[in-house]
């Protein structure tokens, strides 16, 4: 293997068309999913960003989220047989969380959200590093009628979240009384975009659509508004999603992770035809899951991390996936893949080496906060 060394990695890397505000913000960068993104900000870090998005309103540049856009005659019709989820279930300006599986193993390609504008009309919001790889499995099984289409660096995507996060856009004339996982057009000062009540933090919010060649006047007037934002890194976003055990892919989920053991079963389409990867996670359902994804609490001092190991005595019966200290409840919380065999339930103890110190933790059920998102 070639060495890379870090310049030479930083070249390669896209950049957010917001990139230069951050900078001039004090912005601590780190690569995530092929982009260089803001992790946290100076005069803030990640306990004073997290904390204004539980109490206040915080902004995130999540600008490297993958955008990509299904049209035709049937649009519809064939994300529906790909994805998980049932697009039947919400009509148009809805929103719905799905998952990309692999058709042989049920194993998860992505998690994404899609947003349905019309029968002949769908819009893909995956992650940052599997975008392509979506886009790729999409095109090659589209019929002649369907067109996919890959707009990744076309768009922008803040997102505003937090509890006064409505009173912010209502302050700048943008909408904000439509429900939970739907869409709205809208325009501020001149630049069209869409506003989506969607978020990753558990908290009451929105993510704006942006072309991403005006996502620096949006970007400005947001902070230039009242309640003032706290600009938000990818750090506090982690904690946030955490706490609320939202899956993170390719720790969480992944092609090795299906939906039956991360307990993503809610967002697969049980009676639906057809869609990828539906006989070898039916099969999985009826069978029962070798693992299942648990939460976890420390009952010590103590902060797990990804990867490290669930013991009960010597036995080892899991990984954690994620794991981190949470600030809201000021201990550390993790999610861990448990194996079924192991026969535990929420409420009993087991251990997680921590340093190569076994800290006692419980088994619970996420979320780990009450949840604010309606």
């Amino acid at each position: 293997m070639t060495e890379v060394t870090p310049d030479a990695a930083a070249t390669r890397l896209r950049r957010s068309p917001l990139h230069e505000r951050h900078t001039a913000a004090g912005a601590k960068f780190a690569p995530f999913g092929g982009w260089e993104m803001p992790l946290e900000y100076t005069g803030g870090g990640v306990l004073k960003e997290h904390t204004a998005v539980r109490t206040g309103v915080g902004v995130f540049d999540v600008s490297h989220l993958g955008k990509a856009r299904v049209t035709g005659t049937g649009a519809v019709d064939f994300v529906d047989a790909c994805l998980s989820n049932d697009l039947g279930r919400i009509g148009a300006g809805r929103a719905q969380y799905t998952l990309c599986c692999d058709d042989a193993t049920g194993g998860v390609v992505d998690d994404l959200i899609a947003y349905r504008y019309a029968d002949d009309h769908v819009f893909l919001i995956p992650n940052a590093a599997n975008t392509a790889e979506v886009v790729r499995r999409l095109s090659a099984a589209a019929p002649p009628s369907v067109t996919v289409t890959d707009e990744h660096e076309a768009y922008a995507v803040l997102a505003v979240q937090g509890p006064r996060s409505a009173d912010l856009l209502a302050a700048l004339g943008l909408p904000t009384d439509h429900g939970y996982m739907s869409f709205s057009p809208a325009t501020l000062d001149g630049v069209e975009l869409t506003v989506c009540r969607t978020g990753y933090t558990g908290e009451l919010g929105y993510e704006l659509v942006v072309p991403a060649a005006q996502a620096v006047p949006v970007w400005d007037a947001l902070f230039a508004a009242e309640p003032a934002p706290r600009a938000c890194g990818l750090a506090a976003r982690d904690t946030l999603r955490t706490e609320m055990g939202y899956p993170l892919h390719g720790q969480d989920l992944s092609l090795e992770i299906t939906p039956v053991q991360a307990r993503a079963g809610w967002a697969v389409g049980w009676d639906k035809p057809a869609f990828w990867g539906r006989d070898a996670l039916r099969a999985e359902k009826a069978a029962g899951p070798v693992r299942t994804l648990r939460g976890l609490v420390a009952l010590e001092r103590g902060i797990p991390r990804p990867g490290m190991t669930v013991r009960v005595g010597d036995t080892v019966v899991g990984a954690i996936t994620s794991g981190t200290f949470s600030p809201t409840r000021k201990e550390g919380i993790a999610l861990a893949l448990i194996d079924t065999a192991a026969a535990l339930a929420d409420g009993d103890q087991v251990e997680v080496d921590i340093r190569n110190r076994p800290t006692p933790m419980r088994l619970t059920r996420p979320p780990f906060v009450t949840p604010s998102v309606r």
